[in-house]
């Protein structure tokens, strides 16, 4: 590396075997709506496993603001004592949401029912992020907003307590938009309904039913229509939350490429809308049994063995898309390596992430020296035995960029770097120690603060 190119904030060699065992860290996705859902109920919810990452972090600064009591014991109980009847109050400040694009579309949606006016702001990677996708319906039941040109943050939303009811089909798959219009619809008059062409992840209805708000779920075809009647009120409860199956794949797929790994993630949700991975996976080739179920709020959870495989290329179905969408970066690292193409194809979503997510994994897997290509609707990798590595990643604020580069560092033939490491913390804040536990060479530079 030459003295004008910029220090790497952390980098992954090959080396030995994977092996031991790991608990998968809080479900982000429930622990958004666990923080939110209970700060606009009546009386107390206590969360037990919440993830706390940089993301939540954010959503339960943003709920203290809105009028809710968060508070975090010494054992890692946390309680939110909600706003009830009396409703969520207008912010003093800005509502900063960091990097939580959940967060902040969910919010947006919660606060809609409410007389008050709300300013969101958020990092530079949320600022570019597009929000006319929520606010948009959210502005036919009746709430006035106005962001940056294309309807990004900074943005100043003012809700009204005379929501209309609104039935509204999302032309895009997305469980943070139906999210937004139900917890709207929380605080109309009248029945809220969503029709998905495509089911997407339904902890959202889920969570409303563990706080006494009936929600009606209704298969249509490969879609579903989920509605519920307000107003309607939230009682506290206590939740558990599960371990993650997306941050659960980081290591899973480690195992599956790494030669002789043999590792048991604990505690990992397996709800079907979010299973994609393991079931593509599956079909790859990869060697994942799951043992130990269990319920709790509602979820199915097991532990899971993954044993190193000699994966082989597919063409994953595009219906399955909604079901492991966070997860295609982290699944070309396994397409990396597997014999012939995998083929992904109706991930279009993947552009308005936290990155440019099908352009970002493009360039790890050029620099890697695996052979790759761009479709209109997504891409197409051939797998390499042996990928070159090299090269520093640029992972745009993105954290799933990020640890993905990481993971393909630990089969190639020179060193993965990556220009940024901070922003692993927003959903898997023990990452690097989990990851050395378990035998990665996976390191921190002190360019990594």
């Amino acid at each position: 590396m030459s003295k004008s190119s910029p220090a790497p904030a952390a980098r992954s060699h090959a080396g030995g075997p994977l092996s031991g065992i790991a608990r998968a860290p809080g479900d982000k996705s429930i622990s958004h709506r666990a923080i939110i859902l209970g700060a606009m109920a009546s009386g107390t919810t206590q969360i037990t496993g919440l993830l706390e990452g940089a993301d939540i972090i954010s959503t339960a600064g943003a709920m203290r603001a809105f009028g809710a009591d968060i508070t975090r014991s010494d054992d890692g109980t946390w309680t939110v004592t909600g706003v009830g009847p009396a409703g969520l109050s207008a912010p003093k400040s800005d509502i900063d949401c960091g990097n939580a694009g959940t967060g902040v579309r969910l919010i947006m949606g919660a606060a809609s029912a409410y007389p008050i006016t709300a300013s969101y702001i958020g990092d530079a990677s949320l600022s570019v992020r597009p929000m006319g996708r929520v606010v948009d319906p959210l502005r036919e039941m009746g709430v006035a907003a106005a962001g940056a040109p294309g309807d990004r943050l900074p943005m100043i939303i003012t809700g009204t307590p005379d929501l209309k009811p609104l039935r509204y089909a999302p032309p895009h798959a997305s469980a943070q938009v139906k999210s937004a219009i139900l917890l709207a619809g929380l605080g109309a008059t009248g029945i809220t309904e969503v029709r998905e062409a495509h089911k997407t992840r339904d902890h959202t209805e889920n969570m409303l039913r563990a706080f006494g708000c009936p929600v009606e779920t209704i298969d249509n075809g490969d879609g579903q229509i989920v509605r519920l009647t307000g107003p309607a009120a939230l009682t506290g409860t206590r939740v558990i939350v599960p371990g993650d199956p997306s941050s659960a794949a980081f290591l899973m797929v480690a195992a599956l490429i790494v030669p002789g790994s043999d590792i048991i993630i604990e505690n990992v949700m397996m709800n079907p809308t979010r299973t994609g991975l393991f079931e593509t996976l599956t079909e790859m080739g990869g060697s994942i049994q799951a043992d130990n179920f269990k319920t709790s709020g509602g979820e199915v959870i097991a532990d899971i063995r993954v044993r190193y495989s000699k994966l082989h290329g597919i063409v994953v179905p595009p219906r399955r898309a909604p079901s492991m969408i966070d997860e295609y970066p982290i699944l070309c690292m396994a397409a990396a390596v597997a014999n012939g193409e995998t083929v992904m194809d109706g991930i279009e979503e993947l552009r308005v992430k936290e990155s440019d997510r099908i352009a970002a994994t493009m360039a790890i897997l050029q620099s890697a020296g695996v052979k790759a290509r761009e479709t209109k609707t997504g891409m197409i990798v051939t797998g390499s035995p042996a990928p070159r590595g090299g090269g520093l990643i640029t992972t745009h604020h993105d954290h799933r960029i990020a640890m993905s580069a990481l993971i393909l560092g630990l089969v190639c033939d020179n060193p993965m770097e990556i220009d940024d490491a901070a922003m692993i913390a927003t959903s898997f804040p023990d990452f690097f120690d989990m990851m050395q536990t378990l035998g990665a060479d996976i390191t921190q530079t002190e360019n990594s603060a």
